[in-house]
């Protein structure tokens, strides 16, 4: 039987981008798969663009009106009500390259989580860099992603294993769902690393995250605190896994 794809998004103030990020993941998907979207409460016209779409588009699953007010609480919602063999995480304002969700798809029968590449841009698709893992070095390892995370939602898709694993995301703000669910990977699974970029990885003024691309710099302090913390949690799943926590 074809394994059934979720694709999890969780939006904020998305109107400008989402109707083209949608366009291009829906046209992948099979009639069986869905598109599962937590919106946390969104004070532009994102909501009605959603649901004009899931007016006409059954696959489309909306969970409105969320006071999360943090983008990894919302990510987590849309994660929990997702039914997907297959999750595919999504941001609000990529665009999907042709033939994304038919190639991780295969590659997903053989490993447990697949990151690839993508084509960085600026808010009018032109593109600024053509390889984000040269950007940020992209590589497997627990200790190389503690320091530098490779592991960017945008370009990852999963076995519900591993969401079963990960799940509940730590209660913390240093450690990202994306970079969780490829900790938990390499820590329990498979992880392969797709040098094909299969997204327009869209950089803008509201983009959540901007790390390496011009965002925010922490001092050393709360850079060292943040590690402390991602070890922590990462001991601490360990040995629950075992039983002893």
């Amino acid at each position: 039987m074809k394994p059934k794809i979720s694709v999890c998004m969780a939006t904020y103030n998305g109107e400008k981008y989402i109707a083209e990020q949608l366009n291009s993941i829906l046209k992948q998907l099979s009639e069986n798969d869905e598109v599962v979207i937590s919106d946390d409460s969104s004070t532009d016209d994102t909501v009605k663009i959603l649901k004009s779409y899931a007016a006409k588009d059954q696959r489309i699953q909306l969970f409105l009106y969320q006071t999360f007010r943090d983008p990894i609480q919302n990510f987590q919602n849309a994660l929990k009500k997702s039914t997907g063999d297959y999750i595919y995480l999504s941001d609000q304002d990529d665009v999907w390259l042709d033939n994304k969700v038919n190639t991780i798809n295969t590659i997903l029968e053989s490993y447990d989580l697949v990151l690839h590449d993508s084509i960085v841009t600026d808010e009018n698709l032109n593109t600024t860099a053509p390889s984000f893992f040269k950007i940020f070095g992209s590589k497997k390892g627990i200790l190389k992603n503690v320091i530098k995370s490779s592991y960017y939602g945008s370009c990852m898709a999963f076995r519900r294993k591993i969401l079963e694993d990960a799940l509940p995301f730590p209660k913390t703000k240093e450690i990202g769902q994306d970079l969780w669910l490829g900790l938990v990977a390499e820590l329990t699974g498979k992880v392969i690393l797709i040098e094909t970029p299969y997204i327009y990885y869209r950089r803008h003024q509201n983009t959540f995250t901007l790390r390496g691309l011009g965002g925010t710099k922490r001092n050393i302090f709360q850079i060292i605190r943040g590690r402390l913390v991602m070890f922590y949690e990462i001991i601490k799943f360990s040995l629950r896994k075992i039983g002893l926590f």
